[in-house]
């Protein structure tokens, strides 16, 4: 601990229960009273020195004229400073030291311990100590910012806080590898570091950016309000702005529950509520700066805590401008309303998501509804990075999550779902993984509300395992299956075409019988699509409705399963002969002839 060292003389006080008696062989003639203590001191070393003193002891002699007794019973530092006051006055050797150097300052400004009645006086000395700290001791600053808090307004009128402040931040702001603040000053595993330097050896430590996190996190809140602002003022960034924030939050939220394993105190829940409330308005305002498992901490916190509305609402809308950086785990956040229907609050999710799609406009569905091949299929089912189809995925996971609660209605859910636009989905599988558990979980659905969910996914962004499971699930509507073995089929005849043309090409090294492969490929191209436009012409709404309960289409699904099995028992003979092809072009409608080159082409029929 800092110290410096006053006066020259040895003690010359003894405390006799509550009362403070010069060991001097004069008698004492004056007394002043502070509190319930009492010192009987002598007038001249204290006229010399206080101003204020001086001008009491001429205005209040005692009737006989012998002594004075003077109250002080609003001197700043109570009985404790006075002492080194009174020391100070007698040339009595004592310390100044960063515990009592704000006490006995304030009480020195009370007293009037200027320039004027004394060189070097009391307020001279304790705002050198106070300067030489500030400048060049971190912790020591911490320690006298800690203890301005019992002498308020005192030590903020005499700018004591916010020269401490100012300095504090400075050294934050600081570069620890450059400037030589003595504020690393630890053991570790035994050996002693000081300013990161090894005292024994010559291996170096260089301070990372959050050096003053814990620091910091041990002060009240509003000195470390004050303290934040300070550092922002003095350009921070704003990424170690957040770290002390949550660093903070950490240790003083103790409903922060998956983060409360560091917490220091315990809050009484109105106090956990005004920190919550003060930290939101200091996060920074940049995107991405605040991690989002933090964000949705806080908002949990807030719920519980049950903070103003307008916190809530700025929280919701900070995790929504970067929800793509949330993962299930963290959006999970329990229903804790009065009246609890759900587990989870999806009304809160749902704002949230609203929140992203307000700020992230969607752009026109360009989707195309035409049957691709398999490789055009498996690009266009790879995720991509981007915000959109990240939160998409997100939403699609939250939505199988929440699934399973038979008090979810049917409008929350539907709502939910349809919030994400079409486009944004490269594959449909994660809202057809949550739709068949919605399903199952409420089997009271009418056929009108299975419709309208099923409207929600598209058949043909459905993985070979999706519509595998799809083809024989119960609980979707008739008509869905039906559509789901029809895309398939077709898609599995675009694929395995595409494949033959392929290597068909890669085996011809004559450009002229490329281009008869090519015109073949196109012609049965144009085939697959009539063959769409057919399907889709003979399975129509009115046509569909009127066919679900007769077992000619009972019997086409069993015919269509059939041959997509038969399908996939070929694929996994690919590459095994010619025969192969031949059996491929049949099951297409096609045959083969041999070029003028003896290999084998596909030709439509």
């Amino acid at each position: 601990m800092a110290t410096m060292a006053l006066g020259s003389k040895g003690e010359a006080f003894q405390l006799e229960g509550q009362t403070w008696v010069c060991k001097n062989e004069l008698p004492s003639d004056i007394i002043i009273n502070i509190g319930e203590v009492s010192f009987h001191l002598h007038k001249f070393p204290l006229l010399r020195r206080s101003g204020l003193l001086q001008n009491m002891i001429n205005d209040h002699q005692s009737e006989d004229g012998k002594g004075c007794i003077l109250q002080l019973h609003d001197l700043p530092g109570g009985p404790k400073a006075f002492e080194h006051v009174a020391k100070f006055c007698y040339d009595v050797k004592f310390e100044l030291n960063t515990l009592n150097v704000v006490s006995v300052r304030c009480a020195a400004e009370h007293l009037v311990m200027t320039e004027t009645y004394l060189e070097e006086n009391l307020i001279k000395q304790t705002e050198h100590f106070i300067t030489e700290v500030f400048e060049h001791n971190w912790k020591e600053s911490l320690r006298i910012l800690e203890t301005c808090q019992s002498f308020l307004p005192h030590s903020e009128d005499l700018q004591i806080i916010s020269r401490c402040i100012d300095s504090l931040a400075v050294k934050a702001c600081a570069d620890p590898t450059i400037f030589s603040w003595p504020f690393v000053c630890s053991a570790t595993n035994g050996r002693v570091m000081w300013n990161g330097i090894d005292a024994i050896g010559d291996k170096p430590r260089s301070p990372k950016a959050d050096w003053w996190y814990e620091d910091v996190s041990l002060l009240s809140l509003p000195l470390y309000k004050r303290l934040i602002l300070a550092i922002k003022s003095k350009g921070m960034k704003p990424e170690i702005v957040s770290g002390s924030l949550k660093d903070y939050a950490i240790k003083h939220i103790p409903t922060l529950n998956t983060m409360q394993a560091n917490a220091i105190s315990a809050q009484s829940e109105t106090e956990q509520r005004v920190i919550i409330h003060e930290l939101v308005e200091l996060l920074p305002t940049e995107k991405g700066v605040n991690p989002t498992r933090f964000l949705v901490c806080l908002l949990r916190a807030a719920m519980i805590l049950h903070a103003n509305p307008s916190c809530w609402e700025n929280l919701e809308k900070r995790v929504g401008a970067q929800l793509d950086e949330a993962t299930v785990e963290d959006i999970l956040i329990p229903n804790l309303g009065y009246t609890v229907e759900t587990l989870y609050d999806v009304d809160c999710f749902q704002r949230i998501v609203e929140s992203f799609m307000s700020v992230n406009q969607p752009v026109n569905d360009t989707y195309s509804p035409g049957i691709v091949d398999e490789g055009q299929y498996l690009i266009n089912s790879t995720p991509s990075l981007t915000p959109m189809t990240m939160v998409a995925k997100l939403v699609d996971s939250y939505l199988g999550e929440v699934a399973s609660d038979v008090n979810l209605k049917f409008p929350k859910f539907q709502a939910l779902a349809a919030v994400i636009p079409s486009y944004a989905r490269p594959s449909d599988d994660g809202i057809y993984r949550a739709i068949d558990i919605y399903l199952k979980s409420h089997p009271w659905l009418s056929d009108s509300d299975r419709e309208q969910l099923c409207q929600l996914m598209n058949c043909q962004k459905f993985s070979l395992e999706a519509c595998t499971h799809a083809a024989q699930n119960e609980r979707l509507p008739l008509r869905v299956i039906v559509q789901v073995l029809f895309f398939e089929q077709l898609r599995l005849r675009t694929t395995i075409a595409g494949w033959f043309f392929v290597s068909d090409n890669i085996d011809n090294s004559n450009g002229h019988s490329s281009n008869i492969c090519g015109i073949s490929k196109n012609n049965n191209r144009r085939m697959v699509q009539s063959e769409i436009s057919e399907k889709n012409g003979e399975c129509g709404d009115e046509e569909m409705m009127n066919m679900e309960n007769d077992d000619e289409v009972k019997l086409r699904i069993a015919q269509l399963e059939k041959e997509c099995w038969s399908l996939k028992k070929d694929l996994e003979k690919l590459g095994k002969g010619k025969g192969f092809w031949r059996s491929l072009c049949s099951k297409f409608g096609g045959r083969t002839r041999q070029d003028f080159n003896g290999k084998q082409v596909f030709m439509e029929c």
